[in-house]
C-alpha cells in the first residue's frame, strides 16, 4: 500500500509503498477514506510521543470501509463504512468496564503505538469495542475528523465540563479543536469568548458562533474577566501550550472550571498553573482525552439534526502526496485539513 512514512523525528514525509496490515484475531484492517491532519500527528513527527517508534506512518483521524476481518470479531463485516476513536479500548480492564475507554490503560492508538491512518489502509484493534457504524448520510471527511478533534471537543465541553446555556465559555486555541468546541458550546447555549493569535482563525470562530473574538497575543485573563463580567464559567486550553494554558486558569470567574484539552508535552516547556488562584476562587482544574465509542451515539444525532456542523470547519481535502507538506505546516492556516484519496 502507499502511506506517508518519516523515517526520523522531524525529518522527511514521503509517500512510500509498505506492507498492507493484516486484521489482529479480534480487529478489522480499514481501507482509508478520509484521515484528518492533526496537531497530535504532528506531535508524533517531532518525537513528543513516546509510543511512536521509527520508521512510522501518522494519521488518527479516520473514516472508512472494512476490508478484512479478525476471525474472533462478531459485529463488523467486510464492506462496513465505520469511523473509530482516536483511543481503541481493550475492553477488558477496569475503565473499560466502567464505560471509561477513553482512559484505557491497556489502550492502543492508530499514529502513535502502530502505523496509521494516512495509508490506504490500517489495522484498528478491539474492533467489538472501538469501531462505530457511520450513518448513511454521513461523508467520509465529516467522519474522519470526529475521530480526535471534534468528538474529543464535543466531551470536553458538554460531558467533563458539563456547559449550562447561559454561561460563558473561553476558548484559547482556534485549531480544529477549539473551533470545534466553539461550536459545541454555542449549540449548548453558551456565550463564547475565542482566543487565538491568528485573524483568520478568530474570523472562523465568529462564523461559528463565537461573540467575541480575542487577540493571544497579549492581557488575556483581563480582557476575558472584562468581556463577560467577571470571567467565564468554563475555560478550555484547546492548543496545549503553557501560555495557554495559565490564560485559561487566570480567566475563570470563582468556582469557574478550566479544562485542559491540548496535549502539553514536556519537551515544549510545563506551564506555571497558579495554583493560588485555584484555591481562592475554588476553581476545578479538569483533563478530557477523546471520547469512547459507545458515546458518538448522541454526537452522531446532533449532527444529523443539524445542530451541529463539523463539515464547517474542514477548509481543506488533500491528497496523500500533499499530506507531508500539510503536516509539517499544522497550526499556520485555519479551519481542518483532510487527506482523501490515496
Amino acid at each position: 500500500m502507499r502511506a506517508l512514512v518519516f523515517e526520523s523525528f522531524g525529518g522527511p514525509l514521503t509517500v512510500q509503498d509498505v506492507p498492507a496490515p493484516d486484521p489482529a484475531p479480534g480487529g478489522v484492517v480499514v481501507r482509508v477514506g478520509a484521515s484528518g491532519l492533526c496537531r497530535s500527528d504532528w506531535h508524533a513527527w517531532q518525537g513528543h510521543d513516546p509510543d511512536v517508534v521509527l520508521p512510522h506512518v501518522p494519521g488518527h483521524e479516520l473514516a472508512g470501509t472494512v476490508a478484512a476481518v479478525g476471525a474472533d470479531v462478531r459485529r463488523w463485516r467486510v464492506g462496513d463504512r465505520v469511523t473509530v476513536p482516536f483511543v481503541n479500548a481493550c475492553g477488558r480492564c477496569a475503565q473499560c468496564a466502567a464505560g471509561e475507554h477513553q482512559v484505557c490503560t491497556r489502550q492502543t492508538q492508530p499514529g502513535f503505538t502502530h502505523w496509521g491512518s494516512m495509508a490506504e489502509y490500517v489495522a484498528l484493534d478491539a474492533a467489538d469495542v472501538n469501531l462505530v457504524a457511520l450513518p448513511d448520510g454521513l461523508d467520509a471527511v465529516t467522519a474522519a475528523s470526529l475521530g480526535c478533534r471534534f468528538a474529543t471537543a464535543f466531551r470536553a465541553v458538554a460531558q467533563v465540563a458539563r456547559v449550562r446555556p447561559g454561561e460563558w465559555v473561553a476558548v484559547h486555541g482556534c485549531g480544529g479543536v477549539g473551533l470545534s468546541a466553539v461550536q459545541v458550546a454555542v449549540a449548548a447555549g453558551a456565550r463564547v469568548v475565542a482566543v487565538d493569535v491568528s485573524p483568520a482563525a478568530l474570523r472562523l470562530a465568529a462564523a461559528n458562533g463565537a461573540e467575541h473574538a480575542v487577540d493571544g497575543g497579549g492581557g488575556v485573563p483581563a480582557t476575558v474577566a472584562e468581556l463577560t463580567g467577571g470571567g467565564a464559567h468554563v475555560s478550555l486550553d484547546a492548543l496545549g501550550a503553557a501560555v495557554t494554558c495559565e490564560n485559561s486558569i487566570r480567566s475563570l470567574r470563582p468556582r469557574g472550571r478550566h479544562v485542559q484539552v491540548g496535549l502539553l508535552p514536556p519537551a515544549q516547556g510545563r506551564p506555571e498553573v497558579p495554583m493560588d488562584l485555584v484555591v481562592a476562587r475554588e476553581l476545578q482544574v479538569l483533563g478530557s482525552h477523546g471520547m469512547a465509542a459507545h458515546a458518538y451515539p448522541e454526537l452522531l444525532g446532533l449532527i444529523a439534526a443539524g445542530r451541529l456542523r463539523p463539515q464547517a470547519l474542514v477548509t481543506r481535502e488533500l491528497g496523500l502526496d500533499e499530506a507531508g507538506a500539510a503536516l509539517a505546516a499544522v497550526g499556520r492556516g485555519p479551519g481542518i485539513a483532510v487527506v482523501t484519496g490515496s
